[in-house]
């Protein structure tokens, strides 16, 4: 009998997916499970994945994963509001380097079996 994954297990597994797949594309890890405590929403930020592509750039990755295509799917679920959460992050994570490298958000979308990988998916203008 199989047993049901709880939404932090899933959400892992989502996350070591997508790792093995931006790895297999020659990004190279930064850091895993950024947080920050509090943020302009009263709620801090987490960013998944923190990678270095070839060129230098720093990419900010946000994992989504769904079972189905439901509601837009994985990638659809990523709102202003959780956009707002991951720039305040990456600003306070770029704020800990000398200089700051270019940068870009990224989204890891997973739907079912389904991996697509949205490079340069929003920006940080008008935060």
């Amino acid at each position: 009998m199989f047993k049901k994954l709880s939404t932090k297990a899933r959400g892992d597994d989502a996350e070591t997916r997508a790792l093995e797949f931006l790895l297999r594309r020659n990004l190279r890890l930064e850091a895993r499970n950024y947080r920050v405590a509090r943020g302009p929403t009263g709620r801090g930020g987490e960013i998944d994945l923190i990678m270095r592509a070839p060129d230098g750039t720093l990419v900010f990755v946000e994992v989504r994963t769904r079972a189905a295509q439901a509601h837009g799917g994985a990638a659809a679920s990523v709102t202003r509001t959780k956009q707002r959460r991951l720039v305040y992050a990456a600003s306070h994570y770029l704020s800990r380097l000398r200089t700051a490298p270019p940068c870009r958000f990224d989204v890891v979308a997973i739907d079912g079996d389904h991996i697509e990988w949205l490079p340069a998916a929003f920006d940080a203008s008008g935060w």
